[in-house]
């Protein structure tokens, strides 16, 4: 049986993290699509809109120094009933030139060369929407990739983020975004399989140094099935500080895999459906419900979720501390 969202009760906080395809492959093409209510951009917001999260990490949305595109989410969201007034969505590794061929084919100044992978600055960036106020965010996004000698070109350095790394506090919790690359397009000397472990790992040192912390967002990589560094993601599912609610829905699976396809969060053709965005709280809080918004074929809202793209919304309703469930907004 699916569990879909349900109203969230007062002493409890949704989370949700949704890789929403909303990019769009050059500068404010996303707001005008948003704007404009193009069919995939409208289905992506009416996910958004049915999960109803308290707090959600926002993958694949393109970022804008003025802060344009995101303001159209929001307003498209407001009009659909859910507002969200507190927001983090700072400039991201994507897209950001380095100025050297990273690559080494020869040529700068191409998406490969970014410090993350993008075709222009902002491209499929990282915004975190809430509800309820937000403390002070701790933005590890720089800190520098130590990698294995030869896969960068000598003296250049990259940070481990290929899209943003952060902390944020919400609620007595420490939200701990994962945007991780994927482990593949390269070649044998696996170098974007070592970044993506690389970025598994941060995400975990730094979920080990909150008291309460929830990491949420899209690993790329699947326990069971696809390509990657499954140790990296074994580490953070085995964690004995979290907890793997295990979100369920309608689920894809694929020829051949041997994972659960009720696990699946998205909907890809190439390797098959996989599970590659988690919600991941600590074992300190109380875990009342989850799900991944994937319906089964017949149900109404399965167009809508199709229409929104590959990505699947997981979500995870937390019971919040008393002394925090008691003061919120």
């Amino acid at each position: 049986m699916l569990l879909l969202a349900a109203p969230v009760a007062a002493d409890t906080l949704r989370v949700a993290t949704f890789h929403s395809g909303l990019g769009r492959r050059g500068p404010g093409l996303m707001l005008r699509d948003v704007l404009r209510g193009e069919a995939q951009a409208a289905a992506a917001l009416d996910v958004i809109a049915h999960v109803g999260a308290d707090v959600l990490v926002l993958g694949d949305v393109d970022w804008d120094a003025g802060g344009a595109g995101l303001d159209g989410i929001r307003a498209g969201l407001r009009a659909r009933g859910l507002d969200y007034p507190h927001a983090v969505h700072l400039r991201p590794n994507a897209g950001r030139p380095s100025g050297l061929d990273l690559d080494g084919d020869g040529r700068l100044g191409e998406a490969r060369d970014a410090l993350g992978y993008g075709r222009f600055t902002g491209d499929s960036g990282l915004a975190v929407l809430s509800r309820h106020p937000l403390g002070a965010v701790a933005d590890h996004s720089s800190v520098p990739w130590d990698a294995p000698r030869g896969l960068l070109p000598e003296g250049a350095v990259v940070p481990v983020a290929t899209v943003a790394q952060w902390v944020v506090p919400v609620a007595g919790l420490s939200l701990v975004t994962l945007a991780a690359g994927p482990p593949v397009f390269d070649g044998p000397e696996d170098r974007n399989g070592l970044h993506n472990a690389a970025e598994l790992a941060l995400a975990l040192r730094l979920a080990e140094a909150e008291a309460l912390p929830v990491l949420a967002g899209r690993a790329n990589v699947d326990p069971r099935d696809g390509e990657g560094r499954r140790d990296a993601l074994a580490a953070l599912l085995a964690h004995p500080r979290l907890r793997d609610p295990e979100p369920r829905g309608a689920g894809g699976g694929g020829a051949g895999h041997r994972g659960d396809p009720g696990l699946d969060t998205a909907a890809w053709e190439g390797p098959g459906p996989l599970r590659v965005d988690y919600v991941l709280p600590a074992r300190g809080l109380r875990i009342v419900a989850a799900g991944v918004l994937w319906p089964p074929e017949g149900d109404p809202l399965r167009k809508t979720v199709d229409a929104a793209g590959t990505g699947r919304a997981v979500w995870v309703d937390l019971a919040l501390p008393v002394d925090h469930a008691e003061g919120r907004e």
